[in-house]
């Protein structure tokens, strides 16, 4: 599977994930790397008006989509202020999550960022709140100096172990769980980050 059909499935797989894991229409929504909206030309219609925010490192890509991939009710669903360009995961819009995904960031940062996104949206979410990310997880006994295939070698490194996730909460207000499988095409594995009551952080 490639290219558009690809690009609508992965969007239709998001928003089913996130419905199944409790998103509803009142909660208020963070979407790390939204891009040209993919996942978002399908929450903007679910959720209440104003609730979905993204954010994307290029600019020029999040304008594209919302100019050609929302309807003009849908526009007036998402107010252009709830778009962001930023490369240091900078979240604050002034509101507290509920929920948010990062689906295909983690596969392209490094650790020390990922850690990053975590601190910065901790100061952002809801004690409770659920954070999903995807990444490209190898088996615990793969050798560190491995290559994978054509997509993972020395010019690409970010794959990741499951405890270099776990070890990317330490120091930040998120409790780690490993999902694992979820339906993505391209085999990139979920976890959950749980935000921790303020007492426990």
């Amino acid at each position: 599977m490639g290219g558009v059909k690809f690009w609508e499935k992965m969007g239709e797989v998001q928003r089913d994930f996130l419905v199944s894991m409790g998103l509803q229409p009142h909660m208020r929504f963070l979407d790390f790397g939204c891009g040209s909206l993919r996942a978002g030309r399908l929450l903007v219609p679910y959720l209440d008006p104003g609730n979905y925010y993204g954010i994307d490192i290029n600019a020029e890509i999040i304008e594209v989509g919302y100019e050609r991939e929302l309807d003009e009710e849908a526009k007036r669903r998402l107010p252009p202020s709830n778009l962001r360009m930023t490369d240091r995961f900078d979240a604050d819009f002034g509101v507290e999550f509920d929920m948010a995904i990062a689906q295909s960031v983690f596969t392209h940062v490094s650790l020390n960022h990922i850690r990053l996104c975590l601190y910065r949206l901790g100061k952002v979410m809801k004690p409770g709140g659920k954070f999903y990310a995807t990444f490209s997880e190898k088996p615990r006994h793969y050798p560190i100096d491995g290559m994978w295939g054509r997509a993972y070698t020395e010019r690409n490194v970010y794959w990741y172990y499951r405890a270099d996730l776990r070890w990317a909460a330490q120091r930040t207000p998120f409790e780690f769980r490993y999902i694992g499988e979820w339906g993505h095409a391209r085999n990139q594995k979920m976890v959950e980050y749980t935000r921790l009551p303020d007492d426990d952080a």
